[in-house]
């Protein structure tokens, strides 16, 4: 793997427009569990499977049950920045990463200190109430039993993409934008069997595509360079390398 990692580690030094495109795995690595893997959301029994309790009609139908599930298993405050987010955070400050596009709604790439972050599925840390409109912080949630209600009366929501619901319009044209413009295009944590947003990459049209993650992908075949294992023990390693 070495010889790959000079191989990225030069393209990187060549950027000034490059991408970041992560899911779960980027933040596994933190102590959030994802949901396919072996310790999964989707292998824990509940009385109704994840898939469904994060859906919008049974957020609508039984709230209740659905904050009991979401206060216990979508957040995780003890969960910090590992390696991946540090390095992404670097690498931004340091004007060779443009933008980050997320599939998690953890909120640790901000806390990284990166700051163009797309999160297309949303975030924990903002809510609204469903009347007025009125933002509300994780604290709310957290310090609330049952359903939050807003003091108008309204419901609050978690500002998080349900099943069931569409993308942002305006994070989703942010994110394709800055894809389109990446002169290196990093991929990592991610089976990219999540649509619409795996097909989001298929708007690069560079000839650095790199995919960093634990199993294959339906894309390895199109990328420039892959490598396999945990995208945080790979960006850690990247430290020791001669700069080009």
């Amino acid at each position: 793997m070495e010889k790959e990692l000079e191989l990225l580690q030069e393209w990187i030094s060549q950027s000034d427009r490059m991408v970041f495109f992560g899911g779960a795995g980027v933040s596994t690595e933190s102590g959030i569990p994802d949901f396919r893997s072996e310790d999964g959301l989707y292998r824990q029994q509940y009385a109704f499977p994840p898939e469904t309790i994060l859906s919008h009609d049974f957020f609508l139908e039984q709230t209740e049950e659905f904050y009991r599930f979401y206060r216990d298993k979508m957040i995780c405050l003890s969960a910090k920045p590992n390696p991946a987010h540090e390095k992404l955070a670097q690498w931004e400050k340091e004007g060779k990463l443009r933008a980050v596009v997320t599939q998690n709604i953890d909120g640790l790439h901000q806390a990284a200190g990166s700051k163009c972050v797309y999160e297309l599925h949303g975030s924990i840390h903002r809510n609204y109430c469903m009347e007025c409109g009125k933002f509300y912080d994780l604290e709310t949630i957290l310090h609330t039993d049952g359903v939050p209600r807003c003091r108008c009366g309204g419901i609050i929501k978690p500002d998080v993409v349900l099943y069931g619901e569409t993308l942002d319009d305006n994070t989703v044209a942010g994110a394709l934008e800055a894809i389109r413009h990446a002169d290196l295009l990093m991929i990592g944590g991610t089976s990219l069997s999540v649509y619409p947003a795996a097909s989001f990459i298929r708007y690069y049209s560079g000839s650095r595509l790199v995919l960093i993650n634990k199993g294959k992908t339906p894309y390895d075949v199109s990328a420039n360079l892959r490598l396999y294992g945990k995208i945080g023990e790979i960006l850690a390693k990247m430290n020791g390398l001669k700069s080009f």
